[in-house]
């Protein structure tokens, strides 16, 4: 039996005509019109009246390590499973699932168990994998462990990718490691969309990497150099240089709030990609849990090692798109080209999801000018129902 879910009454947020009010037609999985009149549901659809509300896109998170107790580098689709249904009441209906540094073999696991995963429907969708590390710098290692760090290796990356199933969308790496451009070349000539992170390199350093493929940079401000008035360092490359998209942990600790109105008022929604690095905490109480083997505490607000090293988050994305819309300057518009069109652009799957348009994925949300969720779906199934998200 087909699914047909009809949205009517709403202020929808396209691709192509920008704000309209009106409806929305899916059949199974994919958005098949919209309606600027008012005509009749089909008899059997699911109808949704949005009266009062936005229909937007659904946020697509690509860096996340875990969430609701699970961790990627669990290496079970249980865990995936987990990851998969607890997001979508944050919004998220598509994410990469983010790998650690961590021993080659288990890493081999982690990206086999993503390679042989099948996503379900009424959850999020795993789209492929951001690999973070381990080929980066140990000084700015943050709660990646030291005794994995490897220097860049194309044969190690292509075991990766070969296993991941050809899955492995993005790849955080040290530039400096790289000085002749070889391995940032063959991955960008590849496909893999590469960011710069865990980095000690300064804006020389990443404006040089730029002509051998580097795009992006990694959870902006933290493991990486700031800005200083001798040398405006990774963090002012993401301010100077146009060709690089920079991912934001948008939770007011990773990144102050007036460091968050800094970067949006210079850098601008165009460039700026919402993530929320969370790990397996997110959605959990207080207490101590793991990531990459070491051991985390998690108090109300953040996940910390030992040593007091901010390890991950439990950001939800839709508390890091309600942070960005109290900014100066903000609106919906521009949360969605930072949760949706730009994590997809950047990803190579722009054809089929980050925006509102027909033929694309059925990924939405239904939200309130504040963005609390009341619905949200997943590939054409209501995969959460609820009032505020708060």
């Amino acid at each position: 039996m087909k699914n047909i879910v009809y949205i009517k009454n709403t202020a929808i947020f396209t691709e192509e005509n920008g704000v309209v009010n009106g409806s929305l037609l899916i059949e199974d999985t994919i958005i098949k019109t919209i309606h600027t009149e008012k005509p009749l549901p089909p008899e059997d659809a699911i109808v949704i009246d949005g009266e009062g509300l936005n229909l937007i896109p659904g946020f697509i998170d690509g860096h996340i390590h875990g969430a609701a107790g699970a961790d990627v580098m669990d290496a079970t689709e249980e865990a995936l499973d987990t990851m998969a249904g607890a997001l979508p009441a944050e919004g998220t209906t598509s994410f990469l699932a983010t790998t650690i540094t961590q021993a080659p073999q288990n890493t081999d696991k982690a990206l086999e168990n993503v390679a042989d995963y099948q996503s379900k429907q009424g959850m999020a969708d795993v789209i492929g994998v951001h690999l973070e590390g381990p080929f980066i710098e140990a000084d700015k290692k943050g709660a990646q462990p030291l005794e994995h760090i490897m220097e860049p290796d194309i044969n190690q990356f292509k075991k990766w990718q070969h296993l991941s199933g050809n899955s492995i969308r993005t790849i955080t790496m040290a530039p400096e490691h790289d000085a002749t451009g070889e391995f940032m070349e063959f991955l960008f000539t590849s496909g893999v969309n590469v960011s710069a992170g865990h980095t000690d390199a300064g804006f020389e350093g990443i404006k040089k990497a730029i002509p051998y493929g580097l795009r992006q940079l990694t959870h902006l401000c933290n493991a990486m150099n700031g800005i200083h008035h001798r040398d405006i360092g990774a963090v002012g490359a993401a301010f100077e240089l146009d060709e690089l998209r920079a991912e934001l942990i948008a939770d007011g600790i990773h990144v102050s709030p007036e460091m968050l109105q800094l970067i949006f008022s210079n850098v601008g929604s165009k460039r700026l990609i919402l993530i929320t690095d969370a790990m397996r905490a997110k959605c959990l109480q207080a207490g101590n849990y793991e990531l990459g083997g070491q051991p985390v505490t998690v108090t109300e607000d953040r996940a910390i090692l030992k040593d007091g090293t901010l390890a991950g988050s439990i950001l939800k994305m839709s508390e890091g798109a309600r942070q960005m819309l109290q900014l100066r300057d903000a609106s919906i518009h521009h949360v969605v080209q930072m949760t949706s069109a730009n994590p997809a652009k950047q990803v190579g799957i722009f054809d089929r999801k980050g925006s509102i348009k027909p033929g694309k994925d059925a990924d939405l949300l239904l939200v309130d000018d504040d963005l609390d969720i009341k619905y949200t779906i997943c590939r054409g199934m209501i995969a959460y129902q609820g009032g505020s998200s708060k």
